[in-house]
């Protein structure tokens, strides 16, 4: 977990491959986009963008991917997935291709501190 953004936590995937991260908005029992009010749904694309923005800026990647699929954790989700022609499933969906490779801890550390110290004061 990095923080919470004023709908959702930000989390980061585990996997230093990508710039891989994850919005779960703070709804309970929340399943769907068509479910949220529509100040939720408005604000939801907000920090889509802002977490893109940021990906955007500290990665400089080719492509962002966004999506809510939901298949194997019901809870609302969305990843933001900075791409590029170099990673293991370019130009194809990132999902399933594996494996995984886990930051290491001093690295952990220096990303959460880079995303929070662009995010500013949106993170809490």
């Amino acid at each position: 977990m990095i923080g919470r953004l004023e709908l959702s936590l930000l989390l980061l995937m585990n996997d230093r491959s990508l710039p891989w991260f994850i919005l779960v908005p703070e709804r309970e029992g929340l399943r769907e986009i068509d479910e949220m009010l529509a100040s939720d749904r408005r604000l939801l694309i907000e920090e889509i963008a802002f977490v893109s923005q940021m990906i955007r800026q500290l990665y400089s990647p080719v492509k962002i991917n966004v999506g809510a699929l939901g298949n194997l954790v019901p809870q609302l989700h969305i990843h933001v997935i900075g791409r590029f022609m170099s990673d293991r499933a370019w130009p194809g969906p990132i999902w399933g291709t594996g494996p995984l490779v886990p930051y290491d801890v001093l690295e952990l550390k220096m990303v959460i501190e880079r995303v929070r110290v662009v995010l500013g004061g949106r993170i809490g």
